[in-house]
């Protein structure tokens, strides 16, 4: 049975001031948790009504579905949950194609381009101050483990892109098309929030503006989902590297 104490912390972990001052966030799901055991994650405690997991025994809890009910974020719990604890963050390196974002708000979005970047074997992804928490548990979910293969770093974006050595690429509706244009095998692409694109702080430090024309002919969408428009570009890119 699950203690009052034990309810309490996992339930602050579904606030971010919570994640912080604890230093510990949660992973539903067998997948999920199953792919962060797997990595240099650092397992604090597993919850889970069935013996599905290997893991150290003083890890785990067999608790009841009522239980999982009691700590689940989800409308239907998946089994077991986990809380691991949130390392030290590493800077990337300016190595290869990465992915930097200004102000992206959506977890789901989030979660879903730490896939692509995975998918991509894009190792680094770059995240404004004001970007959802990666450890959002719904973007830990989105991911489907692949939180664990990609390093997410926050940063003073403007400054960071300011000093940054490799070229730096935006979308823009008035860009280049990125169909036609060339394109390296190296550099970083910035995309922007969901509503309001890429900020006058950080265009000013884009290099290349591109775009992702539109082919529609009533033109009554304004813009693409921004984890719909990182696949495209990141298929963009790395097809060129196809073709070298």
């Amino acid at each position: 049975m699950l203690s009052k104490n034990q309810i309490k912390l996992i339930k602050s972990l579904s606030q971010k001031k919570g994640r912080q001052q604890n230093r510990l966030f949660i992973v539903e799901g067998i997948k999920g948790i199953s792919e962060f055991l797997k990595s240099d994650y650092t397992l604090k405690h597993l919850y889970t009504t069935q013996s599905l997991f290997e893991a150290p025994k003083r890890l785990i809890s067999e608790i009841s579905e009522a239980d999982l009910k009691k700590i689940t974020a989800l409308k239907n719990p998946n089994t077991a949950l986990a809380i691991f604890e949130i390392p030290e963050q590493i800077s990337a390196q300016e190595k290869g194609l990465i992915v930097a974002l200004d102000d992206v708000r959506d977890p789901g979005n989030l979660g879903t381009i730490i896939r692509l970047c995975d998918w991509y074997g894009i190792k680094n992804l770059i995240c404004s101050y004001n970007t959802v928490d990666c450890y959002n548990s719904k973007v830990v979910q989105a991911t489907m483990g692949s939180l664990t293969r990609v390093n997410v770093q926050y940063v003073d974006l403007p400054n960071y892109l300011g000093s940054c050595e490799t070229d730096v690429f935006g979308t823009f509706l008035n860009g280049e098309n990125i169909y036609t244009t060339t394109l390296p095998t190296e550099g970083l692409i910035v995309l922007g929030n969901e509503a309001n694109g890429i900020s006058e702080a950080i265009e000013a430090k884009v290099g290349r503006k591109i775009t992702i024309p539109q082919f529609g002919t009533v033109k009554a969408t304004e813009s693409l989902n921004v984890a719909n428009a990182t696949a495209i570009l990141l298929s963009e890119f790395r097809r060129r590297t196809i073709e070298k």
